[in-house]
């Protein structure tokens, strides 16, 4: 396995995992070097991107491993890249979010992040169950 940042050429692949980022969203991403891919053999296996929460706290938006790569240990291998390049550039604290309905919490409880709190999404036409926000020292 191995770990990158996100090119340009890897447009395609990208979004066929992640069907959330805008267009011109990506690259953004490659530019700023906030999206990392995860390749097995060549092949984009798994994705990760962040923005910064506050201008100042980096904030995963999004990890995501194709589903034949799951209970492997890769979403495990991404975040633990991304941390420790967190770390080294200098961040103490970092978050991510989940819907309270999906199975991801557990998985990012089990890397030590903690609850921190959350919100309700109810604006018509952007519905969704609550988002929970968790946060982890670094």
């Amino acid at each position: 396995m191995e770990i990158r940042y996100a090119e340009l050429k890897d447009k395609a692949a990208w979004f066929l995992l992640d069907k959330h980022l805008p267009d011109a969203g990506f690259e953004e991403k490659v530019r700023d070097k906030r999206g990392y891919v995860l390749l097995d053999e060549g092949k984009i296996v798994g994705v990760l991107r962040y923005n910064l929460f506050w201008d100042n706290t980096p904030f995963c938006t999004m990890l995501f491993i194709d589903e034949k790569y799951r209970g492997r240990g890769c979403g495990k291998l991404l975040m633990q890249h991304w941390e420790s390049e967190m770390k080294s550039i200098g961040y103490g604290m970092l978050m991510t979010s989940t819907q309270v309905d999906e199975e991801a919490q557990h998985f990012y409880r089990k890397l030590n992040y903690k609850d921190c709190g959350g919100f309700i999404v109810d604006v018509p036409g952007y519905e969704q169950p609550m988002e929970m926000v968790m946060i982890k020292a670094v």
